[in-house]
């Protein structure tokens, strides 16, 4: 874990749902012996949260629509688990309720890292959605 103070203004519960969401998700869909990292920082005008496994990862038909509400890009999961899809839908909300963006890179097998970027505290800065972009493609344009 690396845990730099990175301070944005915002809901501390709703907030604090994005990390549980993201952590959470991370432990599932891990392998088993995985490992999950998190990373919490500050970048130029944004606190900026990073979210990473070692486990199957998601597939480049999936990544698009992984935020949409009940996409399960895992076909053969059942619901009955208790996890039906809202997740990251939620998740994706409450970052964008915030002036944040959200966005996901993944290969196949290699796992899965989700980064949230929020305007950090002080700056009047909003960021524009990833569409796709990996993080380590570069970061999100300010609007």
């Amino acid at each position: 874990m690396e845990l730099a103070p990175a301070r944005c203004k915002g809901n501390a519960e709703q907030l604090g749902q994005v990390v549980t969401n993201l952590v959470s998700n991370a432990i599932h869909y891990n392998r088993p012996g995985g490992s999950v990292s998190v990373k919490v920082a500050t970048e130029g005008e944004a606190a900026v949260l990073v979210v990473a496994d070692t486990g199957q990862g998601i597939g480049p038909e999936d990544l698009p629509h992984i935020f949409e509400r009940f996409y399960r890009a895992d076909k053969a999961r059942s619901p009955a688990a208790g996890r039906v899809g809202l997740g990251l839908a939620i998740t994706q909300a409450i970052v964008q309720a915030h002036g944040g963006a959200i966005g996901a890179a993944s290969e196949p097998g290699h796992g899965r890292t989700f980064t949230v970027r929020l305007p950090a505290a002080g700056s009047e800065r909003q960021w524009a959605r990833f569409d796709g972009v990996p993080p380590s493609s570069g970061y999100l344009t300010p609007t």
